[in-house]
């Protein structure tokens, strides 16, 4: 009787390899903690099943994930990203890289408020602190909004990493200017941005150069929507997929989610990839994502969609 064959091993996010942030090391595949607490952009919707996403992050660290990205202003009228972490993760693993956001802020409704002005970022600090049940936050992004400066602000994080709450900072959503600007006040491990196969361009220029300088800066490159595609920030992220991209996805029996993620990771070893969801399939799926290699020639087709 023929022996039943080996159920093939699950690809950890070790599969990827590991760039560093600051004196911290992590897998290139992460996790974003955006979706745990509903529907997105930022958690509006019917609450997340929370027994499920608790789940998910325990098994996103035993698939290797040591890096997950999260913001105080990730919640629903049920559920917070931050308490979700604890809950779930607490006491953490001692290669745990926690990443979150400051900026932004939401009142109780939901609301959002005006950006936080320098002095009222101590306490975004301070609530992330108290959600996730840290003593010091590893990284914590400061997130812009538009062209201006962001000198005063990342000044008082810089601030703030001085007095030991902070271990690294990094930057979010931010034109190349930006970065020389944060840098000349303090080490700068990483800059997350919105960028994808289709979603190339800011401000009507291709980002694909400021993603080589971090790259030749040793910054991290953090592409935030890389799953979802122009346009499809609520959506599972292969609707709008154009046949190019479904082609090379049927070429390594792999999905479109897959491809997009693959793709981002192909675009230097600096540039790590934070896919979020809530459902443990589609966990897999995104790990597995980092052991796909794409030829040359497939790059260059994706590289060649217009965007």
């Amino acid at each position: 009787m023929p022996t039943p064959a080996d159920p093939p091993a699950l690809v950890t996010a070790a599969a990827a390899g590991a760039w560093t942030l600051g004196d911290r090391t992590v897998n290139r595949v992460g996790f974003g903690a955006m979706r745990l607490t509903g529907r997105v952009p930022f958690g509006d919707g019917p609450p997340s099943d929370r027994d499920r996403v608790i789940g998910v992050l325990r098994r996103a660290v035993e698939l290797g994930v040591n890096h997950i990205d999260t913001a105080a202003f990730y919640f629903s009228s049920r559920r917070s990203a931050n308490e979700l972490i604890n809950r779930a993760l607490a006491p953490y693993p001692e290669d745990l890289v926690i990443t979150t956001k400051v900026g932004p802020g939401r009142d109780r409704s939901g609301a959002w408020q005006p950006p936080a002005t320098p002095a009222q970022l101590r306490g975004q600090v301070e609530e992330n602190l108290r959600h996730l049940g840290l003593d010091q936050l590893d990284v914590v992004n400061l997130r812009v909004q538009g062209a201006g400066s962001l000198a005063e602000r990342f000044g008082a994080l810089s601030d703030l990493r001085d007095a030991g709450l902070i271990r690294h900072l990094g930057i979010s959503n931010v034109r190349p200017h930006h970065l020389a600007e944060a840098q000349a006040i303090a080490p700068v491990v990483c800059v997350q941005n919105r960028y994808g196969i289709d979603d190339r361009f800011q401000d009507g220029s291709d980002l694909g150069d400021f993603v080589r300088t971090c790259g030749e800066r040793g910054v991290a490159f953090v592409p935030f929507f890389a799953i979802a595609g122009t346009g499809r920030e609520t959506g599972p992220g292969d609707g709008s997929a154009g046949e190019e991209i479904r082609a090379v996805a049927r070429a390594h029996g792999a999905t479109v989610a897959q491809i997009r993620l693959a793709w981002t990771l192909h675009q230097g070893s600096h540039v790590l990839a934070i896919p979020g969801t809530g459902n443990p399939d589609h966990l897999i799926a995104n790990v597995g994502a980092g052991a796909l290699r794409l030829s040359a020639h497939e790059l260059r087709r994706l590289n060649e969609l217009p965007y």
